[in-house]
């Protein structure tokens, strides 16, 4: 499949999939990442969920950090969609975020990240068997990724597709996807 039809597919299931379904998968998600391996862990990168959109709430996931692994540095990303570039962010709490004009949540206060990043927790609307993604097409994250040496982990409430036939040399593979019945190493 292609990645447009991908991208309308996999929405289309997000958006039909009811509350308490999306519940679930969310705290199964979380189960999962709880069984990664934090030891060498200094700086985490991790988007922030479109609520609208259905994407894996990583609040979860940022709440059992901050609560097991406060030695951790939790960043955020702010997207500038002129230049199509993301900046990380020092994720201060809930009360630091507000929308921006695409329904995004993004940091007003927290001090920019120029510094080194160990993993980097993925947005994407699908991936592939091989370790691609889909994402909503804009290239932020794959252009964020090609200047990093950290783990790149696909976070997907559904399980991977056969193949994204349209994959060019932008896409950036992912090291691991976690699913909510299981992580995937590629």
């Amino acid at each position: 499949m292609l990645k447009a039809e991908i991208r309308k597919q996999a929405l289309k299931d997000r958006l039909l999939s009811n509350d308490s379904t999306y519940q679930e998968l969310n705290k199964s998600l979380l189960n999962q990442f709880k069984t990664l391996d934090f030891s060498k862990i200094k700086t985490l990168h991790i988007f922030l969920p479109i609520s609208e959109k259905k994407e894996p709430d990583t609040f979860l996931l940022i709440g059992w950090i901050t609560k097991n692994h406060p030695e951790i540095k939790i960043i955020v990303p702010k997207a500038d969609f002129a230049t199509a570039l993301m900046t990380n962010h020092e994720y201060l709490g809930v009360e630091d975020l507000k929308k921006n004009l695409y329904n995004i949540l993004e940091p007003q206060k927290g001090k920019i990240h120029g510094g080194e990043i160990d993993m980097v927790i993925i947005p994407m609307l699908a991936f592939d068997k091989r370790g691609y993604r889909v994402g909503y097409g804009k290239g932020f994250y794959d252009r964020f990724l090609e200047g990093i040496n950290a783990q790149k982990i696909g976070l997907s409430l559904y399980p991977a597709i056969e193949k994204i036939d349209d994959v060019n040399e932008h896409d950036i593979k992912l090291d691991f996807c976690i699913t909510p019945t299981e992580i995937i190493k590629f």
